[in-house]
């Protein structure tokens, strides 16, 4: 190990302007406040349309793509040829658009490459009554495209309530969206594809978005798969112990609610920091709400100290 697998590495989170998006990235997470309807916050990401920099430190200024590229050795000199993870922040002050991403196989085929899109939410803060939407009600791909094509995706769609400390893995093929009010950690595959099965008729600048029909018929599940995954529950866990959320062939993911201290070791490729609440201090270093951080390979026993809420993600495959 040489001092550099020691040494912490800050981002820069890369922040979205939306359609959808509220003010609480800015007004309680503390990011910049330029621009109007902040709804996300790539707080770790090496995507080309959203490469974090590094904050300080031996790499200052380098972006994270550029550190995966020229510097493997920190990430456990895994195989996937991009940074294989992406860590965002959502505020959706307006519903999203509902949606479905492809797998690997199609989005290489179809997306010049690019990877396919499973990812997962853990649920920051929602209304009371709050509803997300997951998987669809169609028997058939027939069924399915009927009801795209006329519109009824009142009756195509399936609501789900969810509450504060949910967790739902949404694996590729799966219709979603999420609803107005909702604040979400999403931990995804570094990819950018989606398909729009519906907007509500938004105008940006005076246009609809595109919709992306046929690849929606095309790439979603029939039957739905989503009651498979599930929604897991995660409130109220007990403090100073690590609580693995997800496990899947992409990322691993664990909830980590310091009181006091906690010690322990990394011992992965690499492990992805968010601080999502409170504050205190990593290795001495002062961290707070809003803060992403990577610790790299082999950078061993790791020291919490304070009142601070984590959320500890790394992947699952060397693909």
């Amino acid at each position: 190990m040489t001092d550099k697998n020691r040494e912490i590495i800050f981002l820069e989170p890369e922040l979205k302007e939306n359609v959808w998006g509220g003010n609480r990235l800015v007004t309680e997470f503390h990011y910049r406040d330029e621009g109007d309807g902040i709804g996300e916050c790539w707080g770790i990401s090496a995507h080309p349309h959203g490469d974090c920099k590094i904050a300080e430190g031996t790499w200052k200024g380098k972006t994270l793509s550029w550190l995966y590229r020229e510097h493997r050795e920190l990430f456990g000199n895994v195989k996937a040829p991009e940074f294989p993870l992406l860590v965002k922040i959502i505020d959706a002050k307006e519903k999203l658009s509902i949606q479905v991403h492809p797998d690997d196989a199609y989005a290489k085929e179809h997306e010049n490459g690019s990877l396919g899109k499973t990812e997962c939410w853990y649920v920051l803060d929602c209304p009371e009554d709050a509803e997300l939407v997951i998987g669809h009600n169609a028997k058939t791909r027939e069924e399915l495209a009927d009801m795209v094509h006329a519109g009824r995706y009142e009756e195509l769609i399936r609501r789900v309530p969810v509450k504060k400390g949910d967790c739902v893995q949404i694996i590729p093929g799966t219709i979603h969206a999420i609803t107005p009010g909702m604040l979400i950690l999403e931990t995804q595959q570094s990819s950018d594809v989606t398909y729009r099965v519906y907007d509500y008729g938004r105008l940006v600048n005076g246009k609809p978005r595109p919709i992306h029909v046929e690849q929606s018929i095309e790439v979603t599940n029939v039957p739905d798969l989503s009651d498979k995954t599930g929604i897991k529950h995660f409130a109220n866990l007990s403090p100073n112990e690590l609580h693995e959320l997800v496990s899947c062939e992409f990322y691993r993911m664990w909830k980590l609610d310091v009181d006091g201290s906690f010690e322990m070791e990394q011992s992965h490729p690499f492990l992805l920091v968010s601080v999502l609440s409170g504050e205190g201090r990593l290795d001495g270093r002062p961290i707070h709400k809003g803060m992403h951080m990577i610790l790299p390979d082999g950078y061993g026993n790791v020291y919490v100290n304070g009142r601070v809420e984590l959320m500890l993600t790394t992947v699952n495959c060397t693909k």
